[in-house]
């Protein structure tokens, strides 16, 4: 992997500067990943103001399609934050591990959901039909469909960001997910 360095406010420009101290108000610090995106001119305004759309999700339903598609895009840094932010959404230890696992036995409509953001996930989109008929027969709508895939692929991009950049987690590490396989 490359030594990508974390950019501090010192070395972004302007407009990156002012997007560093609203973030530092508001989460309390600048969290490296957004940082990393500051290496653009545009791509954290972007990726803020796409993050902040209004949707037919609500805030624990865009939880498990960021804990689903951080697994099986395996980040680390994704996962450390989203468990972060999965437990002051409400959600236990033990429910963020099942959702990470694409599942949620806890709630038959968040279970629909975490199984769709896996499928879509690993199947890059050509998501398995019984996987959509059980996410609508669960109660959620085409809009949920259509808000879902593209929740899965904001949390792609920032996936993809850090497993090419590595740039250091700094969020409590995400506990390690043991998954059973079937000899």
């Amino acid at each position: 992997m490359i030594n990508f360095q974390v950019p501090t406010k010192e070395t972004v420009s302007p407009t990156n500067q002012a997007i560093f101290e609203q973030l530092e108000k508001k989460v309390g610090f600048l969290p490296n990943l957004y940082a990393t995106y500051a290496h653009s001119e545009n791509a954290l305004k972007n990726h803020l103001d796409f993050s902040a759309v209004n949707t037919s999700l609500n805030n624990k339903e865009k939880e498990v399609v960021n804990l689903a598609v951080s697994q099986v895009n395996e980040c680390l840094y994704c996962l450390a934050a989203h468990t972060a932010i999965g437990k002051m959404s409400g959600f236990t230890d033990e429910q963020i591990l099942e959702i990470r696992k694409g599942q949620a036995s806890f709630d038959n409509k968040l279970d629909a959901l975490a199984k769709l953001a896996k499928n879509v996930t690993e199947n890059r989109g050509k998501t398995d039909p019984a996987v959509i008929e059980n996410f609508f027969n669960s109660g959620y709508t085409k809009e949920n469909l259509v808000d879902t895939i593209e929740l899965v692929g904001l949390k792609t991009i920032s996936n993809y960001l850090h497993r090419t950049t590595g740039v250091p987690v700094d969020f409590p590490s995400a506990p390690e997910l043991k998954l059973t396989t079937i000899s």
